[in-house]
């Protein structure tokens, strides 16, 4: 498991350019598609691999960041921020309910509004809570954020408007359930699961 944790962010890269070619090939196919709420929910899948990688390999530095800007911490290569508590934030959570959103599509159009809200979540910390919290202007994940996050959240809400799919209870349902992701699955589980002696901590260049 340890070298899962260490090499996830280069499969997303791997599952970015295969599902980046299903797509063009979908799309070249069908360009109706683009008005498709599953087609555009995988490419809010796409751009979450993307926003990882930005956070984790080029340019990295995002735990580091996240343990000493948001928890003070006196060991961010590791706590509480370590490797398997980001493999369990953003695998099992974020690539399994990016994924089942792209796959269920308007069958459950709450699970789509709660993954566009955790995008919208990152889109408010990187441009705000972190870069004011850390005197910064840039911090790694910024740039996706608002290359690929805003225009994706965009794109999904003209969509599902034009097509009136979601009701006020699926509204009310996905921002729920998206806050929740944002604060319980990720800043709640990073302090629960933080380990002053873990073993899983990220390289130095990280």
């Amino acid at each position: 498991m340890r070298s899962l944790y260490a090499t996830w962010p280069r499969v997303g890269m791997v599952l970015a350019a295969v599902l980046t070619v299903a797509l063009v090939v979908a799309l070249a196919d069908d360009p109706d598609r683009a008005t498709d709420v599953r087609f555009v929910l995988a490419v809010s899948l796409l751009t979450l691999f993307l926003h990882q990688n930005e956070e984790y390999v080029r340019p990295g530095g995002f735990p580091r960041m996240v343990n000493l800007v948001m928890f003070h911490s006196d060991l961010p290569d590791r706590y509480p921020l370590d490797q398997r508590t980001s493999w369990i934030v953003n695998v099992g959570l974020g690539w399994t309910s990016y994924a089942a959103a792209a796959i269920v599509g308007a069958h459950a159009i709450w699970l789509g509004i709660a993954t566009l809200v955790v995008s919208a979540g990152n889109v408010f910390a990187h441009t705000l809570l972190f870069n004011i919290r850390g005197r910064t202007l840039y911090n790694p994940g910024l740039a996706t954020c608002w290359l690929l996050f805003v225009p994706v959240i965009t794109w999904f809400v003209v969509v599902v408007a034009r097509d009136d799919l979601v009701g006020v209870g699926a509204v009310v349902v996905g921002i729920a359930l998206g806050l929740a992701l944002n604060y319980l699955g990720v800043v709640r589980l990073i302090v629960a699961l933080g380990d002053r002696d873990s073993p899983y901590a990220f390289p130095a260049r990280r």
